[in-house]
Protein backbone atom coordinates (compact mmCIF):
# COMPACT_ATOMS: atom_id res chain seq x y z
CA UNK A 1 0.00 0.00 0.00
CA UNK A 2 1.23 3.51 -0.82
CA UNK A 3 -0.23 5.10 2.31
CA UNK A 4 -1.34 3.58 5.59
CA UNK A 5 -4.98 2.57 5.88
CA UNK A 6 -5.52 4.95 8.79
CA UNK A 7 -4.20 7.87 6.73
CA UNK A 8 -7.41 7.78 4.69
CA UNK A 9 -9.69 6.89 7.61
CA UNK A 10 -9.81 3.16 6.93
CA UNK A 11 -9.38 0.21 9.31
CA UNK A 12 -6.64 -2.29 8.44
CA UNK A 13 -7.83 -5.88 8.81
CA UNK A 14 -4.72 -7.53 7.33
CA UNK A 15 -1.74 -6.16 5.36
CA UNK A 16 -3.70 -6.58 2.13
CA UNK A 17 -7.28 -5.82 3.22
CA UNK A 18 -9.14 -3.02 4.98
CA UNK A 19 -12.51 -1.42 5.32
CA UNK A 20 -14.20 1.86 6.17
CA UNK A 21 -17.46 2.59 7.94
CA UNK A 22 -19.31 5.17 5.90
CA UNK A 23 -21.20 7.99 7.64
CA UNK A 24 -24.97 8.26 8.23
CA UNK A 25 -25.91 4.58 7.76
CA UNK A 26 -22.64 3.10 9.10
CA UNK A 27 -22.37 0.96 5.97
CA UNK A 28 -19.12 -0.92 5.40
CA UNK A 29 -17.04 -0.78 2.22
CA UNK A 30 -14.01 -3.05 1.91
CA UNK A 31 -10.89 -3.16 -0.23
CA UNK A 32 -8.64 -6.13 -0.98
CA UNK A 33 -5.41 -5.29 -2.83
CA UNK A 34 -3.06 -7.72 -4.49
CA UNK A 35 0.08 -6.99 -6.48
CA UNK A 36 -1.80 -6.35 -9.70
CA UNK A 37 -5.53 -6.15 -9.05
CA UNK A 38 -7.87 -4.71 -6.42
CA UNK A 39 -11.39 -5.61 -5.31
CA UNK A 40 -13.80 -3.16 -3.69
CA UNK A 41 -16.71 -4.60 -1.74
CA UNK A 42 -19.80 -2.35 -1.94
CA UNK A 43 -19.93 1.21 -3.21
CA UNK A 44 -21.80 3.40 -0.75
CA UNK A 45 -25.10 5.26 -0.81
CA UNK A 46 -24.62 7.84 -3.58
CA UNK A 47 -22.39 8.67 -6.55
CA UNK A 48 -20.60 11.24 -4.37
CA UNK A 49 -19.92 8.65 -1.68
CA UNK A 50 -18.72 6.25 -4.37
CA UNK A 51 -16.36 8.95 -5.66
CA UNK A 52 -14.91 9.36 -2.17
CA UNK A 53 -14.33 5.61 -2.00
CA UNK A 54 -12.67 5.73 -5.42
CA UNK A 55 -10.28 8.47 -4.29
CA UNK A 56 -9.44 6.65 -1.06
CA UNK A 57 -8.72 3.48 -3.04
CA UNK A 58 -6.53 5.47 -5.44
CA UNK A 59 -4.46 6.83 -2.54
CA UNK A 60 -4.13 3.41 -0.95
CA UNK A 61 -3.20 1.62 -4.16
CA UNK A 62 -0.86 4.33 -5.44
CA UNK A 63 0.42 5.18 -8.88
CA UNK A 64 -2.10 4.71 -11.65
CA UNK A 65 -3.64 1.62 -10.04
CA UNK A 66 -7.39 1.58 -9.60
CA UNK A 67 -10.19 -0.71 -8.53
CA UNK A 68 -10.32 -3.71 -10.88
CA UNK A 69 -13.42 -5.44 -9.49
CA UNK A 70 -16.47 -4.15 -7.60
CA UNK A 71 -18.53 -6.73 -5.71
CA UNK A 72 -22.05 -5.71 -4.62
CA UNK A 73 -23.21 -7.78 -1.65
CA UNK A 74 -26.94 -7.13 -2.10
CA UNK A 75 -29.40 -4.73 -3.77
CA UNK A 76 -29.94 -2.03 -1.14
CA UNK A 77 -29.31 1.64 -1.87
CA UNK A 78 -26.62 2.17 0.77
CA UNK A 79 -24.50 -0.55 -0.87
CA UNK A 80 -25.10 0.03 -4.60
CA UNK A 81 -25.89 3.71 -5.29
CA UNK A 82 -22.18 4.62 -5.50
CA UNK A 83 -21.30 2.05 -8.16
CA UNK A 84 -21.42 4.57 -11.03
CA UNK A 85 -18.18 6.09 -9.65
CA UNK A 86 -16.29 2.99 -10.89
CA UNK A 87 -16.82 2.93 -14.67
CA UNK A 88 -13.61 0.96 -15.27
CA UNK A 89 -14.30 -1.80 -12.75
CA UNK A 90 -15.88 -5.14 -13.52
CA UNK A 91 -19.04 -5.27 -11.39
CA UNK A 92 -20.05 -8.58 -9.83
CA UNK A 93 -23.08 -9.69 -7.85
CA UNK A 94 -25.14 -12.71 -6.94
CA UNK A 95 -27.27 -14.26 -9.64
CA UNK A 96 -30.49 -12.28 -9.97
CA UNK A 97 -29.04 -8.98 -8.75
CA UNK A 98 -29.08 -7.61 -12.28
CA UNK A 99 -32.83 -8.14 -12.56
CA UNK A 100 -33.52 -6.37 -9.27
CA UNK A 101 -31.45 -3.35 -10.25
CA UNK A 102 -33.05 -3.23 -13.71
CA UNK A 103 -36.65 -3.55 -12.53
CA UNK A 104 -36.76 -2.00 -9.06
CA UNK A 105 -34.84 1.27 -9.39
CA UNK A 106 -37.93 3.20 -8.35
CA UNK A 107 -38.34 1.23 -5.16
CA UNK A 108 -34.64 1.63 -4.33
CA UNK A 109 -35.00 5.39 -4.81
CA UNK A 110 -38.11 5.48 -2.60
CA UNK A 111 -36.41 3.40 0.09
CA UNK A 112 -33.41 5.74 0.07
CA UNK A 113 -35.68 8.77 0.52
CA UNK A 114 -37.60 7.04 3.32
CA UNK A 115 -34.27 6.49 5.07
CA UNK A 116 -33.20 10.12 4.76
CA UNK A 117 -31.29 10.44 1.49
CA UNK A 118 -32.00 13.71 -0.32
CA UNK A 119 -34.67 13.10 -2.95
CA UNK A 120 -32.65 14.70 -5.77
CA UNK A 121 -29.56 12.66 -4.88
CA UNK A 122 -31.64 9.49 -4.71
CA UNK A 123 -33.24 10.18 -8.10
CA UNK A 124 -29.86 10.84 -9.74
CA UNK A 125 -28.37 7.69 -8.20
CA UNK A 126 -31.33 5.55 -9.30
CA UNK A 127 -30.95 6.88 -12.85
CA UNK A 128 -27.27 5.84 -12.83
CA UNK A 129 -27.69 2.38 -11.32
CA UNK A 130 -24.97 -0.01 -12.45
CA UNK A 131 -25.94 -3.62 -13.03
CA UNK A 132 -23.33 -6.36 -12.58
CA UNK A 133 -21.65 -7.58 -15.72
CA UNK A 134 -20.75 -10.91 -14.13
CA UNK A 135 -23.16 -12.88 -11.96
CA UNK A 136 -22.09 -15.39 -9.34
CA UNK A 137 -24.09 -18.59 -9.00
CA UNK A 138 -22.24 -20.78 -6.54
CA UNK A 139 -18.68 -19.50 -6.16
CA UNK A 140 -16.20 -17.45 -8.17
CA UNK A 141 -12.45 -17.22 -7.37
CA UNK A 142 -10.42 -14.10 -8.17
CA UNK A 143 -6.62 -14.01 -8.04
CA UNK A 144 -5.58 -10.47 -7.10
CA UNK A 145 -1.85 -11.20 -7.25
CA UNK A 146 0.84 -11.49 -4.60
CA UNK A 147 -0.88 -14.39 -2.88
CA UNK A 148 -4.09 -12.41 -2.28
CA UNK A 149 -7.26 -14.17 -3.40
CA UNK A 150 -10.96 -13.50 -3.12
CA UNK A 151 -13.74 -16.07 -3.22
CA UNK A 152 -17.16 -14.65 -4.03
CA UNK A 153 -20.01 -16.88 -2.88
CA UNK A 154 -23.74 -16.67 -3.50
CA UNK A 155 -24.72 -17.70 0.04
CA UNK A 156 -28.26 -16.33 0.13
CA UNK A 157 -31.11 -15.85 0.14
CA UNK A 158 -31.45 -14.35 3.59
CA UNK A 159 -31.29 -10.61 4.19
CA UNK A 160 -32.37 -10.33 0.54
CA UNK A 161 -32.96 -12.82 -2.24
CA UNK A 162 -29.48 -12.11 -3.64
CA UNK A 163 -26.82 -12.09 -0.90
CA UNK A 164 -23.15 -12.30 -1.88
CA UNK A 165 -20.31 -12.91 0.61
CA UNK A 166 -16.62 -12.35 -0.09
CA UNK A 167 -13.81 -14.35 1.53
CA UNK A 168 -10.39 -12.69 1.22
CA UNK A 169 -7.29 -14.80 1.87
CA UNK A 170 -3.67 -13.72 1.80
CA UNK A 171 -0.19 -15.18 2.06
CA UNK A 172 0.45 -17.74 4.80
CA UNK A 173 0.28 -16.27 8.28
CA UNK A 174 -2.30 -13.59 7.45
CA UNK A 175 -5.87 -13.84 8.75
CA UNK A 176 -8.82 -14.61 6.50
CA UNK A 177 -11.54 -11.97 6.20
CA UNK A 178 -15.18 -12.51 5.29
CA UNK A 179 -17.27 -9.57 4.10
CA UNK A 180 -20.82 -10.54 5.02
CA UNK A 181 -22.95 -7.75 3.65
CA UNK A 182 -26.09 -7.31 5.75
CA UNK A 183 -26.44 -11.00 6.45
CA UNK A 184 -24.61 -10.00 9.64
CA UNK A 185 -25.05 -6.73 11.54
CA UNK A 186 -23.25 -5.71 14.71
CA UNK A 187 -24.47 -2.17 15.36
CA UNK A 188 -28.12 -3.15 15.59
CA UNK A 189 -30.56 -5.99 15.11
CA UNK A 190 -30.44 -7.48 11.58
CA UNK A 191 -33.02 -5.78 9.39
CA UNK A 192 -35.61 -7.94 7.65
CA UNK A 193 -37.37 -5.79 5.07
CA UNK A 194 -39.98 -6.86 2.52
CA UNK A 195 -37.32 -8.42 0.30
CA UNK A 196 -35.87 -10.61 3.07
CA UNK A 197 -36.25 -14.39 3.01
CA UNK A 198 -36.43 -15.14 6.77
CA UNK A 199 -36.92 -18.89 6.45
CA UNK A 200 -33.60 -19.16 4.58
CA UNK A 201 -31.53 -16.67 6.59
CA UNK A 202 -30.15 -19.10 9.22
CA UNK A 203 -29.03 -21.47 6.45
CA UNK A 204 -27.27 -18.56 4.71
CA UNK A 205 -25.31 -17.91 7.90
CA UNK A 206 -24.42 -21.60 8.11
CA UNK A 207 -22.94 -21.29 4.61
CA UNK A 208 -21.14 -18.11 5.65
CA UNK A 209 -19.55 -19.90 8.62
CA UNK A 210 -18.54 -22.82 6.42
CA UNK A 211 -16.92 -20.34 4.04
CA UNK A 212 -14.79 -18.58 6.66
CA UNK A 213 -14.36 -21.16 9.40
CA UNK A 214 -13.67 -20.55 13.07
CA UNK A 215 -10.61 -18.32 12.75
CA UNK A 216 -11.72 -15.79 10.15
CA UNK A 217 -12.66 -12.20 10.85
CA UNK A 218 -16.24 -11.47 9.84
CA UNK A 219 -17.07 -7.96 8.61
CA UNK A 220 -20.76 -7.06 9.00
CA UNK A 221 -22.55 -4.75 6.63
CA UNK A 222 -22.98 -2.38 9.59
CA UNK A 223 -20.89 -2.31 12.75
CA UNK A 224 -17.65 -3.61 14.20
CA UNK A 225 -15.73 -6.65 13.00
CA UNK A 226 -16.87 -9.84 14.74
CA UNK A 227 -15.83 -13.47 15.10
CA UNK A 228 -17.44 -16.79 14.24
CA UNK A 229 -19.05 -17.06 17.68
CA UNK A 230 -20.91 -13.79 17.10
CA UNK A 231 -22.14 -14.95 13.69
CA UNK A 232 -23.29 -18.26 15.17
CA UNK A 233 -25.14 -16.48 17.99
CA UNK A 234 -26.84 -14.17 15.48
CA UNK A 235 -27.76 -17.18 13.38
CA UNK A 236 -29.44 -18.82 16.38
CA UNK A 237 -31.22 -15.59 17.33
CA UNK A 238 -32.60 -15.24 13.80
CA UNK A 239 -33.76 -18.87 13.85
CA UNK A 240 -35.69 -18.19 17.07
CA UNK A 241 -37.01 -14.87 15.76
CA UNK A 242 -38.39 -16.42 12.57
CA UNK A 243 -39.31 -19.81 13.96
CA UNK A 244 -36.97 -21.86 11.78
CA UNK A 245 -34.29 -24.41 12.62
Amino acid sequence: MTVAWEDVGWEELAPHVGRCRLPVWDCTAGLAAGDGRALLIDAGSSPREGARLREAARELLGGDRRVTYLALTHPHFDHVFGAAAFPDAEVLGAAGLDTVLACEAGELRADAVRNGLDARVAAAAADRLVRPGRLVSGELALDLGGGVRALLADVGPGHTAHDLAVLVTGPPGTPDTVFCGDLVEESGEPQAGPDAVPARWPAALDRLLALGGEDARYVPGHGAVVDAAFVRAQRDALARRFGVS
